[in-house]
């Protein structure tokens, strides 16, 4: 009997505190085993979710909800498009420089066309910049955006010679052409009535009609 006891008190040559310790880590694993099969888990997987849901099909409400989740997935994707892109009526030569193609020149040169021009109305003038190849703004078209409200119009009818003059668009025989309308007939009231009246070419006013405000 002594020997037997002598067995448990030295069992595995543990100390009675190790002993203790290890039997309480039994009980720990024990409780844990027999709690996963008396609550067992179950782990969903996008697998395990039917894709023929009932009610799917003709679901004008689970049609509406995708819509809804397309609209705002390409509302984020615009945002962070634009933010991602340089506004060109809004930055200056040392932002247009970190664009590839772009020195310290033409950086130089696409701030003096815009404030020629009054502001761009689209990411496509400046193709129009001096020394800005094709192959340049293929580089950075995608970088770019023009913001057309920011622009300044020119005030047809109270515009003197060199405000118009000024602009890239106009050539001098229809600034000419356009002051003497004034004298002889007073104020213009659409690009319509520059046309007919032949103050302007159709070239000419294809391109400058979103740059003119008539005041009306």
């Amino acid at each position: 009997m002594d020997s037997f006891k002598d067995f448990f008190r030295n069992w595995f040559g543990y100390s009675r505190r190790e002993r203790r310790s290890t039997l309480i880590l039994l009980n720990i694993i024990v409780v844990i085993i027999g709690f996963r099969y008396v609550f067992p888990f179950h782990e969903v997987t996008l697998k395990e979710i039917p894709l023929d849901l009932p009610g799917r099909k003709g679901d004008s409400t689970w049609n509406l909800v995708v819509s809804e989740t397309s609209v705002k997935q390409k509302q984020v994707k615009t945002f962070y498009a634009k933010r991602s892109r340089l506004e060109l009526n809004g930055s200056d030569s040392a932002a247009l420089v970190t664009l590839p193609g772009i020195g310290p020149v033409l950086s130089a040169r696409i701030v003096k066309y815009r404030n020629l021009l009054g502001g761009y109305m689209s990411a496509d003038q400046l193709k129009e910049v001096y020394g800005l190849s094709e192959e340049t703004f293929k580089l950075i078209s995608a970088r770019v955006f023009a913001d057309s409200l920011t622009v300044k119009k020119i005030r047809i009818n109270e515009a003197d010679f060199k405000t118009l003059i000024r602009h890239p668009y106009f050539q001098r025989t229809e600034v000419s052409a356009i002051l003497k309308y004034h004298e002889l007939k007073g104020k213009i009231t659409s690009i319509k009535d520059m046309t007919e009246n032949k103050l302007i070419s159709t070239e000419t006013a294809k391109k400058i009609g979103a740059y003119l405000d008539f005041g009306q």
